[in-house]
């Protein structure tokens, strides 16, 4: 798997000072090194831009790479909210956002994800794009909020969801949400609501479009 996505970041990503930087100070604030994949990036930009996008909904922000990504799919008409637990994450992530030119362009709602999504419910609000790469134990409550906060035709996409490997190879070692990451796999694959695919990029990512 690691084998695979090296050669797919040497062909299809090149060199990106921006998001090099966004690494540097993740690293430079002892925050964990997991942002999504360079090509996870990549596919983040390009389906917001095939899609048309322009009101994303980001849930865990960590230092701003996804985001940047996400906003580089929108550019200059997009607007992205972004859900992040941790204040200093939210505030990095916001700097690094500002270098990249969409500091105007994000928000952010620190606290239990759970809680910001609740209220962005009761406010009625609506998104055209979604994107979870939060705490895996709650990625089904995400996605059902998700659900209920998209507008018709919106995607949804889900980071992780191949958990190293280990939800498909009984000789990979599991993680502590492997389990977790089946079950999601299976409700997102049979879901009524929801017309998706698994793409093994990255750590796997599930793009799921809500049905009109």
């Amino acid at each position: 798997m690691k084998q695979m996505n090296n050669y797919i970041d040497s062909l299809f990503t090149n060199q990106d000072d921006l998001l090099e930087d966004v690494i540097s100070s993740i690293k430079e604030n002892g925050m964990p090194s997991i942002s999504v994949s360079p090509s996870s990036g990549k596919l983040l930009t390009m389906l917001i831009s095939i899609s048309g996008s322009k009101n994303v909904l980001e849930i865990g922000a960590l230092g701003g790479f996804s985001g940047i990504c996400l906003a580089r799919g929108f550019g200059k008409e997009g607007k992205l909210t972004s859900l992040e637990l941790e204040e200093k994450f939210a505030q990095l992530a916001h700097s690094n956002l500002s270098k990249a030119g969409f500091g105007n362009q994000v928000s952010y709602l620190t606290g239990l994800a759970i809680d910001s999504l609740e209220k962005l419910v009761t406010d009625q609000k609506k998104f055209d794009f979604f994107f979870i790469d939060a705490d895996k134990l709650n990625y089904e409550n995400y996605l059902n909020y998700s659900i209920k906060l998209a507008e018709p035709g919106a995607l949804i996409v889900a980071d992780n969801v191949l958990a190293g490997g280990s939800v498909m190879d009984p000789e990979t070692k599991s993680k502590r949400y492997t389990e977790f990451m089946r079950e999601f796999n299976n409700t997102v694959a049979n879901h009524p609501l929801l017309e998706s695919i698994l793409i093994p990029i990255g750590d796997g990512m599930t793009v799921s479009r809500v049905k009109k």
